[in-house]
């Protein structure tokens, strides 16, 4: 086979594609239906199926995912999934690194409950399970020392929410099962 010839090559990953085209770079990236993704702010789901829809007047793909929170399904557009931070659950070995890092000593937090909340919003909407483990660090230990706010309560429950539903999907276990290691974990830490 001679190499010069090929324009396209695609790299299939289990529930992930990529196909590059090799004058103009990537072409198209894309999850499969069964994929278990994050979706920033929402949570773990998995991809049910891809459709065509209508919607305003355009036809789209859409990635239709329901979410283990609830029985809430959601539409993405293909085209967008990246720019909204749909990814794919982490790695175990990224779980190991998010539950380290909740067991680190807790990073400068800002007096400033507004700007700590606002900072906090942004990496949990990074989608990156590091940064959401983060926060929950973060105001776990705030919250040993100055009760958190009403706001920031709810963020932190959010938080925890998100970082429990991926390790528990990641590590095919029970939700309380991964409860009991989170709390365990940030107690071991404030001790």
């Amino acid at each position: 086979m001679n190499y010069n010839d090929i324009d396209l090559i695609v790299k299939i990953d289990y529930y992930y594609i990529e196909q590059f085209d090799l004058a103009e770079g990537v072409v198209s990236v894309g999850y499969t239906k069964g994929a278990k993704v994050v979706y920033p702010l929402h949570g773990v789901g998995i991809i049910s199926s891809i459709e065509d829809k209508t919607v305003l007047g355009e036809k789209r793909s859409y990635y239709i995912i329901k979410l283990a929170i609830s029985d809430m399904t959601v539409m993405i557009p293909t085209h967008r999934s990246e720019e909204l931070g749909l990814r794919l659950v982490v790695t175990s070995k990224d779980v190991k690194e998010a539950l380290r890092i909740i067991e680190e000593d807790t990073a400068d937090i800002d007096e400033d409950w507004k700007t700590r909340y606002q900072n906090n919003f942004e990496k949990i909407k990074s989608g990156s399970i590091f940064d959401v483990a983060e926060v929950v660090r973060n105001l776990f230990h705030r919250n040993r020392v100055k009760e958190l706010s009403i706001m920031e309560k709810k963020l932190y429950e959010n938080a925890y929410r998100l970082l429990v539903d991926e390790i528990s999907i990641v590590k095919d276990m029970k939700k309380e099962a991964v409860q009991d290691i989170v709390a365990e974990r940030l107690l071991k830490s404030a001790s």
